[in-house]
């Protein structure tokens, strides 16, 4: 299937829109490791599905790191059956900051406090055994942490183990799909899910 293309404009449509939690959904599906972005780019609001710009190299270093057992193409969306394969393997996807920017640099110091706070909440809800979160930076401002650094945090998340994991984004440029892979192995191992 060839890969969608949207126009600058299209994209630009997308700005401040929102893309739905991606949580389990059935009885009995359990939420072992909740993966949180920043906040959803203009191509992942487009497509509906987190992670989504073609750059992104978030499912590719989660297949190499054994998070997942199928490779995802998400970048025309994420089909069916690979939001059920997450689900089924207990990972959900959710964002600091709920609307959609083309950088990450566009929101506020406020929108992520105001993000972070909310993730707390969803967390003590859904329950999560682990929670990540991609992007230091973002991790810092949202919970006031400013001399946190990448990796296991010292205190829980609503009672989920916290660590803080690298951004997948392609413009995290010093990051690699190995060193991402690696990070997400850690969490994957925690969480009971490699």
């Amino acid at each position: 299937m060839a890969r969608r293309t949207f126009t600058r404009a299209e994209l630009e449509s997308f700005r401040d829109a929102e893309v739905p939690d991606l949580l389990p959904d059935a009885p009995g599906q359990q939420l072992r490791l909740l993966f949180v972005g920043i906040n959803p780019g203009l191509w992942t609001a487009a497509t509906s599905t987190h992670f989504a710009h073609p750059g992104n190299r978030f499912y590719p270093a989660l297949l190499k790191a054994g998070v997942i057992t199928e490779p995802v193409h998400p970048a025309n969306g994420m089909s069916d059956a690979d939001r059920t394969m997450m689900r089924e393997r207990g990972i959900g996807i959710t964002n600091v900051v709920r609307r959609a920017t083309a950088k990450a640099s566009e929101l506020s110091d406020e929108e992520l406090r105001e993000g972070g706070a909310a993730l707390t909440a969803l967390v003590a809800a859904a329950r999560p055994a682990v929670v990540a979160i991609a992007g230091i930076t973002a991790y810092r401002t949202a919970f006031g942490q400013r001399k946190a650094v990448p990796g296991r945090q010292p205190e829980d998340l609503g009672g989920a183990e916290l660590w803080v994991v690298p951004n997948p984004s392609g413009l995290n440029a010093h990051e690699t799909v190995d060193s991402l892979a690696a990070a997400y192995r850690r969490v994957g191992r925690a969480a009971g899910i490699v």
